[in-house]
């Protein structure tokens, strides 16, 4: 789509919004177009298009990597504590579009450590890649007694937010939750699927959630990007 030729804007500056409008909706990420994709596209020299790449590099918006290209700078999510709310909430808080693709769906027996959190021998086990404007940002593991499981599992969760689902759809009414965060490395192949190196450190999230009654519902075990995700919690200081 050509830009307007007859605007008293630059052209630089047009092309600008332009490209930071794709950025923000998901449509570029995590690496831009080349130049000459950029060109033909908005039908415009190559020395706007390295104008406006660089004043978008200026305002942190993107960041050159040498000898691998122009890509999107990452935003950190931040979630803050003390909110219970789900990852798909938190990113869209953010003005980011969410996904997620699930990657395993099955029954298993759980480990020891679980069995002590949820009670269980056995549970429903999802395993979910998570997206914020389509550059993967987290690894989700979820564990659900069986028979919630299977009523979940009936489901598309490439699509649904699973507090939402298991609120409206299934009428299980999610009250608190223990949360633990603490840093590791992912393995090997987690690692791969968040795009990261073996040896980077990751976000650990271990949650506990019961409903109003006080039942288990859901414990979750996720790695979240931690060049992408942080936490937050406001402090106050008490006087006597």
């Amino acid at each position: 789509m050509p830009l307007d030729y007859n605007n008293s804007i630059p052209l630089y500056i047009q092309l600008k919004e332009r490209l930071e409008q794709r950025i923000t909706s998901g449509s570029y990420g995590p690496k831009i177009p080349s130049e000459r994709e950029i060109m033909d596209e908005f039908y415009v020299s190559r020395s706007t298009v390295r104008q406006a790449v660089a004043e978008l590099v200026k305002d942190g918006v993107l960041t050159r990597k040498p000898g691998r290209g122009t890509f999107v700078a990452l935003k950190p999510i931040d979630d803050w504590l003390g909110s219970l709310s789900s990852t798909t909430e938190t990113i869209e808080r953010m003005g980011m579009r969410s996904g997620a693709k699930l990657l395993k769906s099955e029954i298993i027996e759980l480990p020891d450590h679980l069995q002590k959190e949820t009670g269980l021998s056995h549970a429903f086990h999802f395993k979910r890649l998570r997206y914020a404007n389509h550059t993967p940002m987290g690894i989700e593991n979820h564990y659900y007694p069986i028979e919630l499981g299977e009523k979940i599992n009936s489901y598309d969760l490439n699509e649904v937010t699973l507090y939402d689902l298991l609120e409206t759809k299934l009428g299980i009414n999610t009250f608190e939750a223990d949360q633990v965060i603490k840093s590791s490395t992912p393995s090997r192949e987690d690692a791969k699927l968040l795009g990261v190196s073996r040896h980077d450190s990751v976000l650990v999230t271990d949650r506990k959630l019961m409903d109003i009654h006080g039942s288990f519902v859901e414990f979750e075990h996720a790695f979240y990007r931690s060049d992408m995700y942080s936490f937050k919690i406001k402090l106050s200081r008490k006087h006597n």
